[in-house]
């Protein structure tokens, strides 16, 4: 790996075995050398969000070294989404998978195709409390806040809890 940026993904998925998703979409992320998991969080089953007449999903958060740039990243985790199945979808819509880059280095970038830091951060239950679980002391640099200090009470509420299995790809957590 060349250059070495920092990226949080968010993991999601509501449709088939959830947990393989998750599973199978971080495997691909490390089969790629330009990429190492750095931190996994635990496994949320989460109420969905947005659209409600769909099933529950299972939510966590990496933290990954990457030699991609930001574009680069993007491509590679949309590939990975139509490798596990995902097809277009509605809104908030159900998903086999779903990986978001949260945040990417400090970077503060908007195009047509991506918002860094995401938009939806700290509106988001499930993406904060495992934020905060893998990097309590991460700054959001639009709202200048550390992750576990942005109110969770002014966010939709639907984290449920901790699924017992976890995702370790191959860390010690």
């Amino acid at each position: 790996m060349e250059k070495e940026n920092i990226s949080y993904i968010a993991l999601g998925s509501n449709i088939g075995d959830r947990f393989d998703n998750l599973s199978r979409a971080g495997q691909e992320i490390i089969k790629d050398k330009n990429n190492k998991i750095e931190n996994v969080s635990s496994i949320y089953e989460t109420l969905p969000y947005g659209y409600k007449d769909q099933g529950n999903f299972y939510n966590a958060v990496i933290k990954i070294k990457t030699g991609y740039e930001l574009i680069e990243l993007l491509d590679l985790l949309k590939s990975i989404e139509r490798g596990i199945g995902r097809e277009k979808s509605p809104r908030w819509g159900p998903r086999e998978i779903d990986l978001d880059i949260l945040f990417y280095n400090d970077l503060i970038f908007s195009n047509e195709r991506i918002t860094i830091p995401h938009k939806e951060v700290s509106k988001r239950d499930f993406v904060l409390i495992p934020l905060c679980e893998i990097a309590p002391e991460l700054n959001h640099p639009v709202l200048k806040q550390k992750i576990c200090d942005i109110c969770i009470a002014d966010s939709e509420k639907t984290v449920i809890g901790k699924i017992q299995q976890k995702l370790t790809f191959g860390i010690k957590i």
